[in-house]
């Protein structure tokens, strides 16, 4: 009988959704060495100022934080190293045009383990926030809070 691989781990990036209004999202693998993946199982992993780049054609998220492994010894990885994402051709094109053309960004949005135990990362093609859209974001998010406190009593 095969053990079935972890799935529950869901790392958010609750700051992209603050700071940037996401107007598209896509499903990428990563480029992982080693412990990397043992340390994003137990979900010491994240988010909070990580960017997207492209690099030679190629899509790398840096600044993304996974913790070293404890029972790494010499083989563990760096904690904040480049990272290659993998996505089709047609994707990367798609979205090295439109980082481009339009001035828009890609941010990371949720690093998570599909069904098979592969560590995946939702990235997210963004457009950066005014001041005043925060301060309504923030206005929004208050009024839902006080309208599920009300509907509990």
């Amino acid at each position: 009988m095969a053990l079935k691989p972890r799935t529950d781990v869901s790392i958010k990036n609750k700051k992209a959704f603050f700071e940037y209004e996401i107007i598209e999202s896509f499903i990428a693998g990563i480029q992982l060495q080693g412990t990397e993946i043992k340390s994003i199982r137990e979900g010491k992993a994240g988010l909070v100022d990580s960017y997207c780049q492209f690099a030679g054609g190629e899509l790398y998220v840096k600044n993304m934080h996974i913790a070293e492994y404890f029972f790494g010894n010499l083989r563990n990885h760096e904690a904040k190293r480049e990272r290659k994402l993998l996505l089709q051709k047609k994707e990367l094109r798609k979205l090295e045009r439109k980082v481009r053309e339009t001035g828009l960004t890609i941010v990371p949005l949720k690093l998570f383990l599909n069904e098979k135990g592969f560590a995946k990362l939702e990235i997210g093609l963004a457009r950066g926030k005014k001041v005043y859209d925060k301060r309504e974001s923030l206005k929004q998010n208050d009024a839902r809070r006080d309208m599920d406190r009300e509907m509990k009593y």
